[in-house]
């Protein structure tokens, strides 16, 4: 069986293929497989999931499988749920992650400690054949950190103190932000789902 990871970003990528390596009967396949130049989607939904149910019933249509699509990022309290569905383009477009922390750090500096909550949200959508399967939801607690901390992971992790740690995801190795993230979350949800379509073909 082959499933094809929706997603340009090499970091998700990664990480979702190390959240599927038990499936061993499945072949894990990104879009620079695809026999077809998969067309151009552009995010402008209003929430992760309606990106992520349209990034997986588009690329379905193309592909003879099964089609996981993510849509993932931050909301912040203080800043009334932002950066949320633009998250990876928060400063300006194609920004990079320090324009986009900057951006965030400058906007908190002003903001006390016990009123800088957040929280990584993830959006997972399973589609065949131009179908919509199922959609799954995680979700990581924490705060935002008044400096950056740590070189490992992507995006706001250097930012990002999980709720009951002492370290932010930044500082974890995979492994062990692998177990509490919020794409971790959502698709250990989706692991029976995935089970059962995969029995069904």
């Amino acid at each position: 069986m082959n499933l094809l990871l929706a997603t340009h970003n090499t970091n998700k990528r990664k990480e979702l293929k190390a959240l599927l390596e038990d499936f061993k009967d499945v072949k894990i396949m990104i879009l620079d497989d695809l026999k077809v130049e998969p067309p151009i989607i552009v995010e402008d939904g209003k929430t992760f999931r309606q990106n992520a149910v349209k990034k997986a019933l588009t690329l379905s249509r193309f592909f003879d499988g099964l089609v996981l699509a993510d849509d993932s990022g931050l909301e912040i309290s203080a800043l009334g749920g932002k950066p949320g569905v633009r998250s990876a383009r928060f400063a300006r477009a194609k920004a990079t992650d320090q324009e986009n922390n900057q951006k965030v750090l400058k906007l908190l500096a002003s903001i006390p400690e016990n009123n800088r909550s957040a929280r990584f949200v993830c959006y997972l959508a399973l589609a065949s054949g131009g179908k919509l399967l199922e959609t799954f939801e995680g979700e990581a607690k924490g705060v935002i950190l008044e400096t950056p901390r740590g070189k490992r992971g992507f995006g706001y992790d250097p930012l990002f103190l999980p709720k009951g740690k002492d370290k932010s995801f930044a500082e974890m190795p995979a492994s062990e932000k692998n177990k509490i993230s919020h794409r971790a979350r959502a698709l250990k949800k989706m692991r029976s789902a995935l089970k059962k379509h995969l029995r069904q073909r």
